[in-house]
């Protein structure tokens, strides 16, 4: 990050009457821009189009430096503004800004810098908020906090929002909070850091920040700088972008229409987009693969323009014929201008989809389980469609082969009252007046039935190892068919109610397996029931530990499987081992910062007492030789803030090798660390028996931090 120039009032507001249209022509969505940057006095300019500027209360006394003043010339981002945190001598900042109503429909993003001071402790005082709003809505006011962005209903309770980890200290940080549609996604410094969905609204309120700006408290510590509203969400590249600042003028296309991934339900379409704010002409690509159109291949450039729209599937146009249904189109914007060193600026692909001309988008969905018995079937019609035969039986073959149904005018159709626990075949033919075209068959269980739990049905990547489980239905025994054939399942065990589980053994690496339980029960007429089928793929590497088995149970429940029961720490001896596993409340589990599944290990250290590790004994898996497996791979994160301590592996409690990296542990991003076996043999290791591995951290400086694990897997030599 640059040193901003400190500048006098007089030009801050000339620069602002600048700014002000080109921010407002580069992005139309800003509605509230604040630097921060102007040095002296109590007013903050907002350099957006809206003109909402900002008061500050306690100019003169509310900061942390500058004899009082909240003003401070920092020496990374130049003139920001400080807050102290007292309640009664503090800075808070009031703005003209009305936000618009929250709405699922109303999206949003805020993004700001803030520096809070290594002997500062984590507050959850008011950054940024509307507080206090309405008192008719479901919602009052909003927040964003040093540990979390918050909701709080009419009585003043906390509902939904996102937590996450504390601000660190001593550090500039970004944070950007961006809501697209009920979709919450929180960045810090351009990396996503966790997700929420919400389901309420919010009226219309004031915006300020440093505080709580009307009654006076919850007055937050810390520098602020370069505060944005913006009435869009944000995309990933967006946030980066403005996270680097420069001037708030975004140089790549954005807002595509028809929105990406979207269905287009017309065989023409006018795309479009918002031109970047160095634009001068547009290089658009069009085509029917990703790839070619994100490599520019032959055929997708279809010219350059100046204008922001694009028409296609038209006679005289691209695509003259029109587009074709059932189709996924991509496309992409480079935006141009020839006077700048970076042009182009190379745009994202997006992409839309031209729905099929057969029925799409069933209800209940393909594979549904626990389906009403008295349910009616629906869907939507296929692009053209004006009339639909639908054909219902109890095997795939039947309905597939069915031939000459009544056709019908409606989507939807009514089977009558189904059995329990059986599955259910269906397709719907569409009539476009020029032929039919033959759907697909799709299946659905009633309730009732057997659901499967481990692993889930269409599973990638599963243990070679692995205990398969379900729910009981309503049989009261049970036989277990499985197998790599799906047409011919080996029937491998049977059971009674209470005992829903089989260990499969040893299976072959990267291959689909096939299994079903069908269930008896003499009580019922309608017994015995075969099972729906179920399929999963086992992996091509070894699965050491995956963190996705841990749960938060009662170390009472016999299911209980905590995982600092699994991952020993040094909870029970802190003068040893600094090391803390697991969050301290449920879920003990990671489930925000993961590297592939739901869950990963959070580990804190604190190696004033010379190291801090874990240790896994493992019970299976042991032979780290089977398939000529060559190299030991695990995923890890820690925080900026983290102290810069020596990240090692250990096996068998004694051979260690340490990360090359010696700053590894402030990593922020998931990271790949790939270990040759060779250096554990090297060491005298069994590795046809290795019975524990270590993960920890040696002290360098004695320092604490935050680290997080997950996928810790063993892979043979790449073909």
């Amino acid at each position: 990050m640059c040193k901003k120039m400190i500048l006098s009032v007089a030009f801050v507001l000339v620069l602002s009457l600048v700014l002000t249209s080109v921010a407002s022509a580069a992005d139309p969505d800003l509605i509230g821009w604040w630097p921060l940057n102007e040095g002296s006095g109590d007013t903050v300019i907002d350099l957006s189009a809206s003109g909402n500027d900002g008061t500050i209360s306690n100019a003169d006394s509310g900061g942390l430096g500058n004899n009082g003043s909240a003003w401070v010339n920092d020496p990374e981002r130049g003139m920001v503004l400080s807050f102290n945190g007292d309640d009664s001598t503090g800075s808070v900042v009031g703005t003209n800004l009305i936000i618009p109503a929250m709405t699922m429909d109303n999206d949003f993003t805020w993004a700001f810098w803030t520096f809070q001071h290594p002997d500062q402790a984590t507050n959850n005082d008011t950054i940024l908020g509307n507080r206090y709003g309405g008192t008719e809505s479901p919602l009052q006011f909003i927040k964003f906090t040093p540990t979390r962005f918050e909701f709080y209903n009419v009585d003043g309770s906390y509902t939904e929002g996102i937590n996450y980890d504390p601000i660190p200290l001593g550090v500039w940080v970004h944070h950007v909070i961006s809501k697209d549609g009920p979709d919450l996604t929180y960045y810090r410094n351009g990396e996503e850091s966790g997700t929420n969905t919400i389901t309420k609204t919010i009226d219309e309120n004031t915006f300020g920040f440093g505080g709580d700006f009307t009654n006076n408290n919850e007055k937050w510590q810390g520098y602020l700088s370069d505060v944005r509203l913006y009435t869009k969400a944000l995309s990933a590249g967006e946030v980066l972008g403005v996270m680097e600042g420069a001037g708030g003028l975004w140089p790549y296309a954005s807002g595509p229409t028809p929105a990406d991934g979207t269905l287009h339900t017309d065989t023409w379409v006018n795309i479009s987009w918002r031109p970047g704010g160095y634009a001068v002409s547009h290089d658009v690509y069009l085509g029917e693969s990703f790839d070619d159109v994100d490599n520019g291949a032959e055929g997708t450039f279809l010219g350059n323009q100046t204008g922001t729209f694009f028409v296609a599937g038209f006679p005289g146009f691209a695509y003259p014929d029109g587009l074709v249904p059932g189709t996924t189109y991509y496309w992409r914007i480079d935006e141009v201008n020839d006077t700048e060193p970076n042009s182009p600026w190379k745009g994202d692909v997006w992409s839309f989809a031209i729905p099929p001309k057969t029925a799409y988008a069933s209800d209940p969905a393909d594979g549904a389980e626990a389906v009403g018995v008295d349910g009616t079937l629906s869907w939507t019609a296929g692009f053209g469609a004006k009339l639909h035969t639908p054909y219902f039986g109890e095997t795939f073959e039947e309905v597939d082969a069915a031939t000459g149904g009544p056709a019908q005018g409606t989507t939807t159709y009514s089977p009558g009252t189904l059995k329990m626990a059986k599955t259910y075949y269906w397709r719907v033919d569409e009539f476009d007046i020029f032929e039919t075209h033959k759907g697909n068959v799709w299946s659905f269980t009633t309730e009732g039935a057997v659901a499967a739990l481990d692993p889930a049905n269409g599973a990638v990547d599963v243990t070679q190892t692995p205990v398969l489980s379900w729910s009981p239905g309503l049989g009261a025994s049970h036989e277990v068919y499985f197998g790599a054939d799906a047409g011919s399942l080996e029937n491998k065990a049977s059971g009674n109610l209470g005992s829903e589980s089989y260990d499969t053994g040893q299976l072959e690496w990267n291959t689909a397996y096939y299994w079903r339980i069908d269930e008896a029960n003499n009580a019922n007429a309608d017994s015995p029931w075969t099972g729906p089928l179920w399929s999963f793929t086992t992996a091509n590497f070894l699965i050491i530990d995956d963190f996705e088995s841990y749960n938060d149970l009662d170390p009472a429940d016999p299911a209980s499987n905590r995982i600092f029961n699994a991952w020993l720490d040094g909870f029970d001896n802190p003068a040893l081992n600094g090391s803390v596993v697991g969050n301290a409340n449920p879920p003990f589990a990671e489930q925000t910062l993961v590297n592939s599944g739901s869950q990963s290990m959070p580990m804190s250290y604190d190696n004033a007492v010379g190291k801090s590790e874990a240790t896994l004994t493992l019970n299976s898996n042991r032979d780290w030789t089977v398939n000529a497996v060559d190299t030991l791979t695990i995923w890890f994160r820690g925080e900026s803030s983290n102290a810069a301590e020596t990240l090692y592996v250990a096996l068998n409690g004694n051979a260690k090798v340490n990360n090359d990296n010696p700053d590894a542990a402030s990593i922020n991003k998931w990271t790949q660390w790939n270990i040759p076996l060779q250096a554990f043999a090297d060491q005298s290791v069994n590795l046809a028996n290795v019975n524990s591995i270590t993960l920890g951290l040696s002290s360098v400086t004695g320092g604490t931090g935050m680290m997080y694990f997950d996928d810790i897997r063993l892979y043979p030599p790449a073909p």
